[in-house]
């Protein structure tokens, strides 16, 4: 391990866009779906794990959705949450605001209440265990009607003050997110910080409609806006972060390389981006090896990676005295970190 590998492994970051069920490992979700008499389409975690080779984002959805069906009761979410957190403070994550939808288990039959005790219960013990610091974002489905979201909305209101936000997800083409002014409106009139995914295949517009529009307060993903000097001047002057997901890009085939990425222009434009995994075990790629492959791919340098690191840690939906305090941690590691050896 050279230098600037050991110093990406070991800071503090935050990881601001990772999917709950986007996280089943494929031995987890064979021991899932044995629990509860699931027949998967795969003979082992081997033939499973191979599968993992998508043209485009609905290739991928197909199969996500498809692992969602073994997360089915309290304990499932808990071992597929607690297991994630317990990766990621070995990864140094010291900040983990975690996306989950329940839409996708509840029309088949769980009742909210056994995934959110789940989640929210594994959240509360990786805190006790490890240290780190960790929220849940709902996150409702685009291609759904905003009626549904709005049910949903009502739904999780018994939690409100253990949710740390609303997002939403899915294929953007052909769901706009002028499709949801009123739900996100709703969100924002009931307390909710909010976030949705735009311009990872949808166009700029996508990311001004979330903008302007929906008035988000982070943008998951947001590469397309580089093609709207206009935009990108707007989201740099109201410090919108875009949670950025590199490894998920090139898999996905949103770029054709990582030399390609649009990570560094990013930067280089000012904005306020952060790197994360978005669905780990899909694209082989936890947050560590994402930030690893870009600085090879990319020549990132050294004061590029803190600048990651910080933009995840002020792009977090925390109070302003725990970004405070994290951003201290972060700087004391840099100030620290034994570059000699």
């Amino acid at each position: 391990m050279n230098n600037i590998q050991g110093f990406i492994r070991g800071i503090p970051k935050a990881e601001l866009h990772m999917h709950i069920e986007g996280c089943i490992e494929p031995d987890m979700m064979f021991k899932l779906a044995e629990r509860n008499g699931i027949q998967l389409r795969w003979d082992s975690p081997e033939e499973l794990r191979a599968a993992y080779e998508f043209n485009d984002l609905q290739s991928f959805l197909t199969l996500y959705f498809e692992g969602c069906k073994v997360l089915v009761r309290e304990q499932d979410f808990y071992d597929v949450t607690y297991d994630y957190l317990a990766k990621a403070h070995e990864e140094n994550v010291v900040r983990a605001e975690l996306f989950i939808g329940p839409q996708s288990f509840t029309e088949n039959g769980t009742p909210l209440v056994e995934l959110m005790d789940g989640v929210l219960g594994a959240i509360r013990d990786a805190e006790k265990a490890f240290g780190i610091s960790a929220g849940v974002i709902i996150s409702t489905h685009r291609h759904r009607s905003e009626a549904d979201a709005l049910e949903m909305l009502d739904a999780i209101m018994r939690w409100q003050d253990r949710i740390l936000g609303i997002g939403m997800g899915g294929a953007e083409i052909p769901n706009p997110p002028s499709k949801f002014v009123n739900y996100f409106r709703t969100c924002r009139e009931r307390g909710f910080r909010t976030c949705i995914h735009a311009g990872e295949e949808g166009p700029a517009d996508y990311v001004r409609q979330a903008v302007e529009l929906l008035k988000v307060d982070r943008i998951d993903h947001g590469n397309s806006c580089l093609s709207d000097p206009e935009l990108v001047a707007e989201l740099v002057e109201k410090q919108i972060a875009l949670t950025v997901c590199p490894v998920s890009n090139l898999k996905l085939n949103v770029v054709s390389s990582l030399e390609d990425h649009p990570l560094r222009r990013l930067l280089d434009a000012g904005l306020q981006v952060t790197v994360n995994s978005d669905d780990p075990p899909y694209f082989g790629a936890y947050v560590n090896e994402n930030l690893l492959q870009c600085q090879a791919a990319l020549n990132l340098s050294v004061d590029e990676i803190v600048t990651l690191a910080r933009n995840s840690i002020v792009g977090s939906f925390l109070p302003s005295q725990e970004v405070t305090k994290l951003t201290k941690k972060l700087d004391t590691y840099c100030a620290g970190f034994d570059w000699r050896n």
